[in-house]
């Protein structure tokens, strides 16, 4: 047998759990069953051993030995697509993440945040030696190629949200072609013929000057994120004429300084289809800072249904299930890490119209 220090302790005076089984008269294993939650012990039992964990001040099994005896560590790892910080600034992302912890927190699952890596560390990236059991990527659509070989060689289930793009990851998509066609019907049964799109900046975690303006399907082929392309290649189908400005943020201000860009064209946009919802109020701004009225004199739609507190005009958009997309991922991992095989999913969206389309105004002399 271990031997013990004097009162009961193991080596280092360090409580054991089969400390607390012999201090509740149980076996040692019966006393592990009863911290891990299992419904093998009897409540009166299980009482028992807490209450004895509690009077010797043991916390629990120590994680690192638990994951070593059962393969697993207990946590997902789940990347955002920018800086940890800028994250939590973005509405789209809080309401996916909340989702996405919900539903893991529900099965017992703890949640490590990382950083997206556009571009390889100058130093061993961590993700090399962290224990999680899956990775779910929230990057919006982002493919992160010096990730997913990292990811690949840890063996683990891979989840993504609306991206990477591999046959190795299980996707939570978006119709995001769906909904930005029904946008882009919608402006054109208004009667719009001239149409800009401020687009996702595609350099996420930077900030830089809004690009020029380009026809809408200019360098298609090089923009790598599904969900960016996606949404462009859909408002050309109904707009071939449309031209494109990419915003130089994620930020109502970088979706103000596009939004300038497209106002200043010598044939300037009566319609204005922004991306998302952040980068749509910046264009409302850019209007109202031009002397214009939305939408007497400029229609401007976004996309993800989102609360915009700061505008004071409700957004005429496209509504996405956020959370739910974040809580069909945590599902989806719950299901991989118990030997399931899940399948990809498509989740519907909803157009909402606000007050900030109509009819593209007539001039007269």
């Amino acid at each position: 047998m271990p031997s013990r220090t004097p009162g009961g302790r193991g080596r280092a005076g360090r409580v054991t759990i089969a400390d607390v089984a012999a201090s509740a008269g149980v076996s040692t294993s019966t006393a592990s069953l009863a911290f891990r939650g299992s419904d093998r012990v009897l409540g009166e039992t299980r009482d028992r051993i807490l209450a004895a964990a509690a009077a010797l001040g043991y916390d629990g099994p120590h994680p690192v030995a638990s994951s070593l005896r059962s393969g697993r560590s207990g946590i997902v790892g789940i990347v955002v697509a920018e800086r940890v910080g800028l994250a939590f600034q973005n509405p789209v992302a809080l309401a996916t993440m909340d989702g996405l912890s919900e539903r893991l927190d529900s099965v017992g699952y703890g949640q490590l945040l990382l950083p997206g890596r556009a571009r390889p560390l100058p130093h061993p990236d961590p993700l090399r030696s962290l224990p999680v059991d899956a990775v779910v990527f929230a990057t919006r659509g982002e493919e992160f190629d010096q990730l997913l070989p990292l990811v690949r060689a840890r063996r683990v289930p891979i989840v993504g949200i609306e991206g990477p793009h591999a046959d190795d990851v299980t996707l939570v998509e978006i119709d995001d072609a769906g909904g930005m066609t029904q946008i882009a019907e919608h402006v054109a049964t208004l009667g719009h013929r001239r149409v800009g799109v401020v687009m996702r900046t595609t350099q996420p975690g930077e900030t830089h000057e809004p690009g020029p303006a380009v026809p809408i399907l200019e360098g298609i082929d090089e923009i790598t994120n599904e969900t960016i392309r996606g949404r462009l290649e859909a408002v050309a189908r109904v707009f071939p004429g449309a031209v494109r400005v990419e915003a130089g943020g994620r930020d109502s201000a970088a979706g103000n300084a596009a939004a300038h860009a497209l106002l200043a064209l010598g044939d300037a946009p009566s319609a204005i289809l922004a991306q998302n919802d952040i980068l749509a109020a910046g264009a409302v701004s850019a209007a109202r800072e031009r002397g214009l009225d939305v939408p007497r004199d400029v229609t401007v739609t976004g996309f993800d249904g989102i609360e915009v507190p700061w505008l004071d005009i409700p957004l005429t958009t496209v509504k996405q299930p956020l959370r739910g997309r974040g809580r069909e991922a945590g599902r989806i991992v719950d299901e991989l890490l118990n030997g399931g095989s899940p399948a990809s999913v498509m989740l519907p969206v909803s157009f909402r119209a606000g007050a900030t389309a109509a009819p593209p105004r007539v001039l007269t002399s």
